[in-house]
């Protein structure tokens, strides 16, 4: 997994709530494996038409947003069913960050073991942060992990706050497995003291 720290990224505004993961993620993808690249599938229904061409309309398809790599969202973002492929092709694509005011539990739960940071921030920082990048199209926001920070373009600071495992494991970009790796010392040395009762 990919370390995070400090991330200084174009905006990609989804103003509307509820925006569920077959929307990020239609299920006709889900019989992929992880190996295939799902940046192609992403939003696919919102981002192309039926020919297959790209829909102008949807904003992660004109210039400005293309190199989006932090969602802003509206309530209850990634709701809907539990699919980790929605967190794969967000991924994939290239964004690192999500921030909305709520999301969906096992979608946010998803998002933390495969290295996208969800982060939740009151509904008028949110609106804010959608105001700005829909006003000013390719508007940056700085994400600080060590510090559990967000800067706005226009310079507020927004803190946040997550679990120190979920902290710890993407700040050294390791997934579970290897965090329990890296505690092989520390389990081996426990063992040997069972060994000796």
């Amino acid at each position: 997994m990919e370390a995070f720290q400090t991330l200084d990224a174009v905006m990609l505004p989804l103003a509307q709530a509820n925006v569920d993961t077959d929307q990020i993620l239609p299920a006709r993808y889900l019989q992929k494996p992880r190996s295939a690249q799902f940046d192609e599938f992403l939003f696919r229904d919102l981002r192309y038409r039926k020919d297959g061409s790209e829909n102008p309309e949807f904003l992660l398809n004109q210039p400005a947003y293309r190199a989006a790599r932090v969602v802003v969202a509206g309530d209850n973002f990634a709701c809907g069913s539990s699919r980790e492929h929605a967190v794969w092709a967000l991924y994939d694509y290239g964004f690192r960050v999500a921030i909305a005011p709520s999301f969906g539990d096992i979608f946010f739960a998803n998002a933390l073991k495969n290295g996208l940071l969800p982060i939740v921030l009151p509904a008028a920082a949110v609106a804010a942060l959608i105001g700005s990048a829909r006003a000013n199209p390719g508007a940056k926001v700085v994400v600080d992990l060590a510090a559990q920070a967000v800067t706005a373009p226009d310079g507020a600071v927004h803190r946040f706050t997550i679990d120190q495992f979920s902290r710890h494991c993407l700040l050294e970009g390791l997934d579970e497995i290897d965090y329990t790796l890296s505690q092989s010392a520390h389990i081996s040395a426990y063992e040997e003291a069972l060994d000796k009762r």
